[in-house]
């Protein structure tokens, strides 16, 4: 029996939508919200009825039925307390991806608000899969020299999971008997350790080095002093941070074809700026590599910036004594959604079962 599947990767601005059967995609839509709609939803689960018709008409303009589908996948939210893997998407879970206690606003809670419904209808599973927040650090690496700060595990796991899962069968092997260092590589940038089939620790996209849109880490002292400066209102500190940071902030643009035209155009400075990139990025692999011990079968490159063989090309100068390096570029979400639920679905790997902590 050929087992269909709904996957729904919402964005803050767009939602892509696919249908999969049995691990083959047979349509993708990436469909663009207009911003001034969105603006009327107070909170990320109020679009839930609005994206919810969206997701109908897809179906519907796809002849595809609710009742063909096997099981619904969505991405996962921020939602605290997960692990890697995958989720049914109960009760418990569904409140908690709408309810900000329990999971930070982002447009990814929207993903299960959106499959348990739909699932819910035709009395099919709906699942999460690999959520930002699926982090599974040993207490050792949580420790961040501050009692009240540790550190969360967080990274893009969708797709540093699903490259690692790919490598490992395009060599004949299997992901549990490999140790990955992976350089998840966009606006964000995360560097994951995965070894004997776990997650064992990251340096996640606002904790390490700088990239195309963050700032990365610098002298604690310098940036409390810069804070407390009167300068910078607490969200203009945030937008240094995250998404006006990195090379954004040294050269006015993230875009790495355009920083690779103003090198080959002669620019110093945005050369300068593209290998302090690389560097950062290279010495946080480093580190990854000590949690490993040494012992590193493969570093993956991959995310939407690998495409730069400028880049990848100077992360490999600096790394490849380490291991070897296998770019890998590009992102697979929702092709690491619909596998990942197929395992779920047909039994390689079990569904996991949240529940609400007790306040």
């Amino acid at each position: 029996m050929a087992h269909k599947l709904l996957i729904i990767n919402p964005g803050s601005t767009s939602t892509k939508l696919a249908i999969y059967e049995d691990g083959t995609k047979l349509v993708q839509e990436n469909i663009e919200h207009d911003a001034e709609e969105l603006k009327k939803y107070e909170n990320i689960a109020d679009q839930v009825p609005y994206r919810r018709g969206i997701i109908d008409e897809f179906l519907k303009r796809n002849g595809t039925s609710p009742e063909d589908l096997s099981a619904v996948v969505g991405r996962g939210g921020l939602v605290k307390g997960l692990h890697p893997g995958g989720y049914i998407v109960n009760q418990d879970l569904y409140t908690a991806l709408g309810d900000e206690r329990y999971c930070s606003p982002h447009a990814s809670a929207l993903g299960g608000l959106l499959a348990k419904p739909i699932a819910d209808d035709q009395g099919i599973p709906a699942y999460i899969y690999d959520a930002v927040t699926g982090g599974d650090l040993d207490p050792v690496f949580e420790l961040t020299g501050m009692p009240e700060l540790k550190r969360k595990g967080e990274s893009h796991l969708l797709n540093s999971h699903a490259m690692a899962i790919k490598y490992a069968e395009e060599h004949g092997k299997k992901y549990e008997d490999m140790n990955f260092i992976i350089a998840h590589m966009g606006g964000g940038t995360s560097v994951s350790a995965h070894g004997g089939g776990r997650f064992i620790d990251c340096i996640g996209d606002d904790e390490g080095h700088m990239s195309p849109e963050r700032a990365g880490t610098f002298s604690s002292i310098d940036f409390m002093d810069l804070c407390y400066s009167g300068k910078f209102t607490k969200a203009e500190m945030k937008k240094k941070l995250r998404g006006e940071g990195g090379m954004a902030a040294y050269l006015g643009t993230s875009d790495c074809r355009k920083i690779e035209e103003m090198i080959e155009k002669g620019d110093e400075k945005a050369k300068l700026v593209y290998e302090a990139e690389a560097l950062h990025i290279s010495k946080d692999i480093g580190q990854m590599a000590v949690s490993h011990k040494g012992k590193v079968d493969v570093i993956i490159l991959t995310g939407g910036v690998a495409h730069s063989k400028m880049l990848t090309d100077m992360i490999k100068g600096y790394v490849e004594f380490i291991a070897p390096v296998a770019v890998m570029a590009g992102e697979s979400e929702m092709d690491a959604l619909a596998l990942g639920g197929l395992r779920l679905l047909t039994g390689k790997e079990s569904p996991q079962t949240y529940t609400l902590p007790v306040k």
